[in-house]
């Protein structure tokens, strides 16, 4: 239905939030090198990530790769503080992808610049930043919403 690309996830405890959600909303999650931690099998029995096997996740060297297995870069949507667009205002569909930065520095300048069009942010207020997986959550279920419920 969608896919979740978190861009060098950096803290365990949050891409095993994620990908709990992505498990229970039947999501592919997409995680980009290098990452902050190891997903070897004792790594993620540690963490209590047991179902982790169960998911549709992958791994990729670089967004590069993942951008040309997948194609279809007009659907894919930029999660950053770092625009005025509103997830609110953006209609959805399936096969879409969500792609969120690292949680101590987001999305690079470079990527953010070349792909304005569709930069998207959750409205807060100024300062600190909602965590990570929270951040999914609330944009992958407007998505799924939006997907699930005929216009």
């Amino acid at each position: 239905m969608l896919h979740i690309v978190l861009y060098q996830p950096e803290i365990p405890p949050n891409t095993g939030n994620i990908g709990r959600l992505c498990h229970a909303a039947e999501l592919s999650l997409h995680l980009i090198e290098p990452l902050g931690f190891s997903l070897d099998e004792k790594s993620l029995r540690r963490a209590g990530l047991d179902y982790w096997h169960e998911l549709d996740v992958q791994t990729w060297p670089s967004l590069e790769a993942w951008s040309e297995a997948i194609g279809t870069p007009d659907r894919r949507f930029y999660l950053t503080t770092k625009t005025d667009q509103s997830y609110w205002d953006q209609s959805f569909q399936a096969g879409d992808s969500l792609i969120f930065g690292p949680e101590t520095r987001g999305l690079p300048e470079s990527l953010l610049a070349q792909n304005s069009a569709n930069c998207l942010t959750i409205p807060q207020k100024g300062g600190r930043s909602l965590n990570l997986a929270t951040s999914v959550g609330i944009v992958a279920y407007e998505a799924i919403r939006q997907i699930s419920v005929p216009n």
